[in-house]
Formats: C-alpha cells, structure tokens, sequence
C-alpha cells in the first residue's frame, strides 16, 4: 500500500537548530525507497527551504502554511497577501519597531534591524552552547544569509509574513490585524516571545492537503502528518494518522492520534517504523 506522508519542517523534521537529525534523514530515504510519497508541509515559503532540507529528495512541497503547492516541478496553487494588507502591516510594524521579514518564493525581505537580530540570535545560540557550532552553520545561518536587506518591502509577490519577538504582545497584533491574516505564534522558538507569522485567512495546512490529494487522486484513509506547533493542528486533525512530536505544543498533542519521540530522539524514525513505513 501507497502512503502520503506530509512533514512540518521547523520544530519536526529539523531541530531547534534548523538541523535535520539523521534519523530523519534516513528515514525520508527508506519511506520513499518503499514506495510512499512524502511532502514538506510548511509555513516556509520557498525561499527558506534550504538545499541542506531539500536534497533530501521529496514527492514535493505544500509551503507558505498552505498557500503554495508543487509536485513535480508544477505549481497547483499560489495564493499571495493582499497588497495593501502588507502595506497597512509593514507601517505599524515599523511605528513599533517591530523586527519582520516578508516570504516570497523569490526571496526573504528584511526590515532594516531584522538581519541584525538575527546576527544576535546566532551569537547568543553559540555563546550559550558553542558546541552546536556546525549545526548553527549548517541551520540557522543560511536564513541569515538569505535575508534581503534595503529592497522595497511593499511588494505584491508575499506569501506569508514572519516577525521577532517584540514588545508589542502577540495579542495587540492580532487586534490589529486578525481581521486581514491568520496569526499565530512562531514556529522557530529562538525568534523569541511576542514573534509570530501571518498568512492569509482561511487558508491552512489541511485545505493545501484537501486539494493536493485531489490532484494526485489519492485517498485520504492513506495520508500520516507529523507536526510541533500550532499551524499543524489542522493538518493533524484531517488526515488518517496525525502524529504529534515529543517536543510538540500541548495544544498539538492533544488532538493527535498519536505521540511519537523528540526530533533529535528519533522521533520521525520510530514513528515510520512504528507504522511499518520503513
């Protein structure tokens, strides 16, 4: 029997550090080498997903928290922020001082302070633990890397928005904006407190799912999702087995059909081999 497999990326597939443990790597490898389909399944837009994630060979990529779909090379959807949303966000953000980045499928584009944060992030991360040095190289610092600096950030090609712990509370935001996005906390917890990520409303991980399996003609009795964070929760609740992470948010525990190891305990692994995937 033929599975779909759809994966979170932050928090799931990679480590706090970005880094993919090799448990997962192999067993991405051994699903597929048997014949199941496995697709990213991520709030990343296609800028952020790294060779280092990508090498790795998948059946292909539902991004922007389900705004973006491609299998085969072929894009099947591509929904984009309203452009005056972005334009009403990117000025109170910056009234606020308010650290963002904009996701494009061209590109990451930075607030004037967002890539020095960042910098920080990374500083702060070895300082603390300088042994996770090769992994922060290998993670963290290509999304520093491919942060675009000094560009027009009022642009009409965004997918979704992401921003850094501030002292605005994550609350006060969605005030503001719960009307034109949805808002949720971050999924990258080094981003810090009060940081999020807003996409477009009515439009998640499940619904991408829905259409993907529509075009590959495929039943959903034969789907799995592994999820950490809150944007998983529907894609989790719609498939046939929803898998929560170790380290996953209570919230996303509590409605999974099952519980499996942290990322860097093996929890991809033994979950595949738990359900006869490897």
């Amino acid at each position: 029997m033929r599975n779909v497999i759809f994966m979170d990326i932050d928090g799931t597939l990679v480590n706090e550090n970005g880094v993919i443990p090799e448990s997962a790597k192999l067993a991405v490898r051994e699903a597929r080498k048997n014949g199941h389909l496995v697709f990213i399944c991520t709030g990343r837009s296609k800028a952020e997903l790294f060779l280092e994630i990508l090498e790795k060979g998948f059946d292909g990529i539902i991004g922007a928290a389900g705004g973006y779909i491609e299998v085969d090379e072929e894009v099947i959807l591509h929904e984009r922020l309203k452009t005056e949303d972005v334009k009403h966000l990117i000025k109170f953000f910056n009234q606020h001082e308010i650290d963002f980045y904009l996701e494009s499928n061209g590109g990451l584009f930075a607030s004037k302070n967002c890539k020095k944060r960042i910098r920080s992030i990374i500083e702060k991360t070895l300082k603390e633990n300088p042994e996770a040095k090769q992994e922060v190289e290998k993670g963290i610092q290509p999304f520093h890397d491919a942060l675009i600096e000094g560009e027009d950030l009022l642009r009409e090609d965004i997918n979704k928005i992401s921003f850094l712990g501030s002292d605005v509370p994550i609350e006060i935001i969605s005030e503001e904006f719960g009307s034109k996005f949805t808002i949720i906390p971050s999924t990258v917890p080094v981003f810090g407190e009060n940081s999020g990520e807003l996409s477009i409303p009515g439009i998640h991980k499940a619904t991408a799912i829905e259409k993907l399996l529509e075009h590959l003609k495929i039943d959903k009795k034969d789907t799995f999702a592994y999820g950490d964070g809150l944007n998983d929760i529907e894609m989790l609740e719609f498939v046939q087995y929803g898998i929560a992470m170790g380290n996953a948010k209570d919230a996303v525990k509590k409605i999974a059909n099952d519980i499996t190891d942290t990322h860097n305990e093996g929890g991809i692994y033994n979950s595949f081999k738990k359900y006869a995937l490897v």
